[in-house]
């Protein structure tokens, strides 16, 4: 799948790289299977309640980049504007939620 160059007229003209199903499907068995662990995790039961709150921490982020990476295609050129503001409103509210914590235990 690489990107293929053109020439009319003698001006060179760029084409889409095409991104085909492959990686679709290939995130969507992933989000698949990040699902399938934490259900497990939760079904099992007799897990300690620290680790499976903490794999289900760490499934949940990863579902959010394999989601941002692919189905909202943030992993393309040309997409550096929103991933900032979002990286920017990340650290917002994690500000708050941190200020928060603090203003109420301390």
């Amino acid at each position: 799948m690489s990107e293929h160059n053109t020439n009319q007229g003698g001006a060179v003209k760029h084409r889409h790289r095409t991104e085909g199903p492959q990686k679709h499907i290939v995130a969507f068995i992933f989000s698949i299977v990040l699902t399938l662990i934490a259900f497990a995790a939760v079904a099992a039961g007799g897990v300690n309640a620290s680790f499976t709150i903490i794999l289900l921490v760490v499934m949940a982020i990863l579902q959010v980049l394999v989601q941002l990476g692919y189905w909202m295609h943030l992993k393309d050129k040309g997409h550096m504007i929103p991933i900032l503001f979002m990286a920017f409103g990340f650290f917002v509210a994690g500000t708050a939620v941190i200020t928060a914590l603090y203003w109420v235990w301390w």
